[in-house]
């Protein structure tokens, strides 16, 4: 009986084994827990080769099978991926409860009335007030005595004036009535269209209905403390793009620790169509009782000219009516902003045609209200380490790049006298107004760029009907060869170097590729920094080898067609190679501004959307006919376009560059008006050649036919089986772990799509895609092995490429285990259309 027992026991130990066999189940042991983490902080998804290595290197690990330890890597990262997702909505409930707390209050404050004012003793008061204006007085008269010693008698009197308006009451004033707007109903606000509020919203956003002048107003939550965003938003040069200038003439003290400040303050025209606008303001900076922080600000009535009165005709004087900042800080850290912007830009002093530029709340809140609480937003996240940016720069160095090709594109369409810039003798047209800065050194965007003779800017301003500005500035983003000329590039980039060359003396061909290689971008992808490289040869025999391409710094935004009241801009310069962070910069470029809204305007023939980009639908699901139609019913049917192009010169070759620039830029209109023709919903030109547009038949048949000649040549599913209709297929593509590719079958094969891994893996994005060839991305070996295998594909349709080694677009190196490569056949006919690839377990090494 003991024997039968033990029998049992053993035959049951020996089942139980096989099942644990048969399941592959494997306890790892603290040690190989310890030496399995230590790989995954250095490779979260090692390579097959990676995993034999570590079995080799590591004898505690050589009894688990490969296999087992591949098991334990996607389980770990499950893991991480579990517990970032947690952590997210953790974030994301932290949110939303300010945000309800955010909402609630203002939900109080429309239903409430202005509380009633604590009554106070009116003898202390008096007493107090009384007390602060002599100690304002004393404070003026040194203050003027200190202004007289560095200003002549003459340049103080204009200043004078608005100095001696500076008293307790102003301020006091100007508190009150900036809270009554933050907090309360003195404007009548209403919800910024296209702006609505939630979980994944910057901030809730307002502008007036019906008051004097324009105004815009914003709430929101910040993850920094209340004194660093007053730091921040004080300095306004830093994040508020029209800002040209803010100079502080004088500081008081004041109670609460706060400050009293008389600021004059420069902001840019947009066009050259329009003067620019100057401001003499108060700004009034104090703690409220409840711990809460307020700056607020408005202009001083009969300041007249400014400091500089030689360049004040130059400038219009507008009115500030109070505004500023309520900073409340919030339990656990961040604090929640009240922002108001409250202008009277004094429209009658331009153009009718740009007078709802001026009139028009929305542009208010788009250059100033929303860009503040963007700009905060953005540096909060740098200063958490979650934005990520490329080529190994600092967010704080790319965002000075972007502020100062935004300010030398400013200067350029301004032109301002002060600044040494001048107005040549125009022709008879005056269609194109040339402007010359003869100084030796031009102070461009704060570093000084060295020039033999000095920069001459070509600029003029246009009228665009029926085309979305975020369409026309996107088409010329990606195709740049429809409206630039190389060797004009060419000169630029050469003169930039001080080896000048005229346009013309050293003939280059354009070799037609043009690859974006992308810097970084804002939180929400309406600002994008990039660099250009275009690529171009000699066609003089002597150095016919020599490579001519040409780099350029470009930042382009407002590309977002919701953005209602959003200027769209291109902006570029030409930089060296390897720019150094101090690199001089020149800066060219385009400005759209929409002027008003007419969505009944629009007809029914949409074609907008001219871009390679799939990823704007594919994230929110398919694009149907109801939604382009409201995507285009909320483009303007009329903007102002400006454009400004700089050269640089030698003195004997002014009047040359003088000509070839205004020659230029008219053919830069001629091609811009005929790509408006083209793509505007009541023009379509057939000579313009459409693109893969998100979420188009092309791009859903081509899904199709990847996914059904896959099948078709290798017998397996390439997707999951439940994606039925055409948008499920496409979107699953996209979302597809492996790097799916596909390459033409020309001369010289280039790649025509990708999905989001293989963009991933590439460093490229789809724009940029086109110009990447096949051999671009395969090391010899893998060369070889593929050209090996292709009369194989072209017979059996299909081939497996055994582990290799590609390369990005950036030149870094990445492994694969397998790559399966298949003809992808198109239509009813089964014509070879291109050819797919798809990367099984990638990895950069």
């Amino acid at each position: 009986m003991a024997m039968v027992v033990q029998q049992h026991r053993e035959s049951s130990s020996g089942s139980i084994s096989k099942h644990l066999d048969a399941g592959k189940y494997v306890r790892y042991t603290a040690e190989q827990v310890e030496a399995l983490e230590r790989v995954y902080a250095e490779c979260p998804k090692p390579s097959s080769l990676r995993r034999q290595q570590l079995i080799r290197e590591c004898p505690i690990l050589s009894n688990i099978e490969p296999k087992q330890i591949k098991v334990w890597f996607q389980n770990r990262r499950c893991r991480e991926k579990q517990r970032k997702e947690s952590t997210r909505l953790q974030s994301v409930n932290r949110k939303l409860t300010a945000m309800n707390k955010l909402l609630m209050e203002e939900n109080d404050r429309l239903q409430k009335q202005v509380s009633q004012l604590v009554c106070e003793n009116g003898y202390m008061r008096q007493q107090l007030h009384t007390w602060r204006d002599l100690c304002f007085r004393k404070m003026l008269m040194l203050s003027i005595s200190v202004m007289e010693c560095h200003f002549g008698n003459s340049e103080i009197r204009h200043l004078l004036r608005p100095m001696m308006q500076v008293t307790p009451l102003n301020c006091g004033e100007t508190l009150a009535e900036f809270l009554s707007k933050a907090t309360g109903t003195a404007v009548d606000w209403v919800q910024m269209p296209g702006m609505k509020p939630g979980p994944g919203s910057v901030g809730i956003f307002a502008i007036s209905q019906s008051c004097s002048g324009v105004a815009a107003r914003a709430c929101g939550l910040v993850s920094l403390e209340p004194s660093k965003i007053a730091e921040i938003l004080k300095d306004r040069p830093s994040w508020f793009r029209d800002c040209r200038s803010l100079e502080v003439f004088t500081m008081f003290p004041a109670g609460n620790g706060g400050t009293i400040e008389l600021l004059y303050t420069q902001t840019y025209a947009p066009t050259t169509l329009a003067p620019a606008r100057d401001f003499w303001t108060l700004r009034y900076t104090t703690t409220l009782e409840n711990g809460s922080l307020v700056v607020c600000e408005r202009s001083l009535s009969g300041t007249g000219a400014g400091p500089n009165a030689d360049a004040a005709s130059q400038f219009v004087r507008a009115e500030m009516l109070p505004s500023g900042y309520l900073i409340r800080p919030c339990e656990g850290g961040g604090s929640i902003i009240h922002m108001v912007d409250h202008l009277n830009l004094e429209a009658w002093s331009v153009p009718e045609v740009l007078r709802p530029l001026y009139e028009s709340s929305k542009v208010v809140a788009q250059k100033t209200t929303i860009a503040a609480l963007k700009y905060i937003r953005q540096i909060a996240q740098e200063t958490s380490g979650e934005v990520v940016y490329g080529l190994g720069r600092q967010p704080a160095v790319l965002r000075t790049f972007s502020q100062r090709l935004s300010r030398g594109f400013n200067d350029a369409i301004n032109g301002f006298n002060d600044d040494g810039w001048s107005i040549l003798d125009c022709d008879g047209a005056e269609d194109v107004v040339v402007a010359i800065n003869s100084a030796k050194n031009l102070n461009a965007s704060s570093n000084t760029l060295s020039v033999l003779g000095g920069v001459l800017c070509a600029k003029a301003s246009m009228l665009i009907q029926n085309v979305p500005p975020a369409v026309l500035v996107r088409f010329l983003r990606e195709h740049r060869s429809e409206w630039a000329d190389f060797n004009v590039d060419a000169y630029a980039a050469a003169a930039l170097k001080n080896t000048y060359a005229y346009p013309g003396m050293r003939p280059t061909r354009f070799t037609g590729s043009q690859i974006i290689m992308p810097l970084g971008h804002t939180i929400e992808h309406e600002e994008m920094l990039e660099v250009i490289r275009l690529e171009g040869h000699s066609l003089s025999h002597e150095d016919a080898f020599m490579s001519r391409d040409i780099h350029l710094l470009q930042m382009c935004s407002g590309i977002d067609e919701n953005a209602v009241g959003a200027c769209s801009e291109l902006v570029f310069a030409p930089i060296d190679e390897m720019f150094p962070d101090d690199a001089q910069l020149l800066p060219s470029g385009f400005r759209l501004i929409p002027l008003d809204s007419k969505p009944g305007d629009l007809q029914d023939s949409l074609t907008s959307h001219k871009t390679l980009d799939l990823t704007s639908s594919l994230e929110v699901g398919p694009a149907t006919s109801n939604n382009r139609e409201n995507a285009a019913a909320s483009c303007s049917a009329r903007s102002i376009l400006t454009i400004a192009f700089q050269f640089p010169f030698e003195n004997n070759l002014q009047e040359n560059v003088a000509t070839m620039a205004r020659q230029y830029v008219r053919s830069v209109i001629s091609s811009v008006q005929r790509v408006a023709m083209a793509i505007s919903p009541s023009g379509l030109s057939p000579t313009v050649g459409s693109k893969l547009s998100p979420a188009s038949p092309e791009a859903l048949t081509l899904a199709h036919w990847i996914c059904q000649s896959y099948s078709y040549h290798t017998g397996a599913e390439l997707l999951r089986s439940d994606a039925s209709s055409s948008e499920a297929v496409l979107k699953t593509l996209w979302h597809h772990q492996d790097a799916v590719l596909c390459c033409s079958l020309k001369d010289v094969p280039v790649f025509t799509f990708a999905n989001q891994a293989g963009l991933d893996m590439l460093e490229t994005t789809l724009v940029a895609l086109q110009d990447i060839t096949l051999e671009k991305i395969f090391d010899d070996a893998g060369r070889k092995a593929l050209f090996s295998e292709f009369a194989k594909i072209m017979q059996q349709g299909f081939t497996h490429l055994p582990v290799g080694i590609c390369m990005s677009t950036m030149g870094r190196h990445i492994s694969y285990e397998q790559a399966i490569v298949w003809k992808v056949l198109a239509g009813e006919e089964a014509t070879v259309h291109c050819l797919a690839f798809s990367f099984l377990n990638w990895s950069f090494v």
